[in-house]
C-alpha cells in the first residue's frame, strides 16, 4: 500500500532537507566515522543519498539502487567535504521539487521509469525511505538519536511492500503512531518498535531480537 502523493512528495523533500543539514556541519573525524553499512563511512553513505537523488533528477535510471550504481555514486563523490555535498544536495533537491509538481494522481499509479519494478508513487516512497534510513544509519555511527518521524512511517511501508512481494506473512504491523499496514491479507498481528523492525528487515539488527517468525533481511 503506497502512501499517498500528498504525503510522500513532501516527505521525501523535507527529509532531504533534513538530511543536508545532518551532514553540513559534520567535520573530518565525523565524516570518517564506520557505519553500520558493511565498508561504508559516513561519507560514504552521504554521496550514496546524494548520488541518488542527482541520478533520479538526471534521468540516470538505470540500475538504480544496484551494488554497481550505488558504487558509481559513492566514487564519483569520493573526496568532497561534508558542506559540498550538502550543497550538491540542495541543488538537486530543487530539481526533485521542480519534477514533482508536474506528477498526478494518475502518473502516481502508473509503472515507474526506467527498469524499476513498481509504480511511479512506489519509487518516489523508496527514495524518502531510503533517504531516511541513511540517515540513521549516520545518527548511528555519530551515537545520536533516531529520528521517528514522517519517514519512519514510510519506511514500515516500503518494507511491507518489499516483504509482501518476497512471500513473507500475512501479517499486520499495527505499530505505535503509524497506521495498520497489512503485509498480505490477514495474518497475526504485530507490534512493538516500528524503527526496530526495519532495522531488522534491512540486515541492519539480528533477526533473533524479534523471535523465530521476525522478518527476513529483504536485500538477502
Amino acid at each position: 500500500m503506497t502512501l499517498p502523493r500528498t504525503d510522500v512528495v513532501p516527505g521525501l523533500l523535507a527529509e532531504l532537507e533534513a538530511f543536508g543539514e545532518l551532514i553540513s556541519p559534520l567535520d573530518a573525524a565525523d565524516w570518517a566515522r564506520p557505519t553500520r553499512c558493511e565498508g561504508w563511512a559516513v561519507s560514504d553513505v552521504a554521496a550514496h543519498v546524494v548520488g541518488s537523488i542527482a541520478d533520479v533528477v538526471s534521468g540516470q535510471l538505470e540500475g538504480l539502487g544496484s551494488p554497481e550504481v550505488t558504487a558509481r555514486e559513492v566514487a564519483e563523490r569520493q573526496g568532497r567535504s561534508p558542506a559540498e555535498l550538502a550543497q550538491e544536495l540542495v541543488a538537486v533537491t530543487k530539481l526533485a521539487a521542480d519534477i514533482a509538481a508536474v506528477f498526478d494522481d494518475e502518473s502516481w499509479e502508473a509503472p515507474g521509469p526506467g527498469d524499476y519494478d513498481g509504480t511511479l508513487g512506489q519509487g518516489v516512497e523508496a527514495l524518502w525511505y531510503d533517504t531516511y534510513l541513511h540517515a540513521d544509519d549516520v545518527r548511528a555511527a555519530l551515537g545520536r538519536t533516531s529520528s521517528r518521524g514522517p519517514g519512519l512511517r514510510a519506511s514500515v511501508h516500503h518494507v511491507a511492500h518489499e516483504l509482501d512481494k518476497q512471500g513473507w506473512g500475512p501479517a499486520t504491523l499495527a505499530f505505535d503512531a503509524i497506521e495498520v499496514v497489512p503485509v498480505g491479507a490477514g495474518g497475526a498481528k504485530r507490534t512493538g518498535d516500528a524503527l526496530e523492525f526495519v532495522l531488522v528487515a534491512t540486515g541492519r539488527t539480528d533477526r533473533a531480537v524479534l523471535g523465530p517468525d521476525g522478518p527476513p533481511n529483504i536485500y538477502a
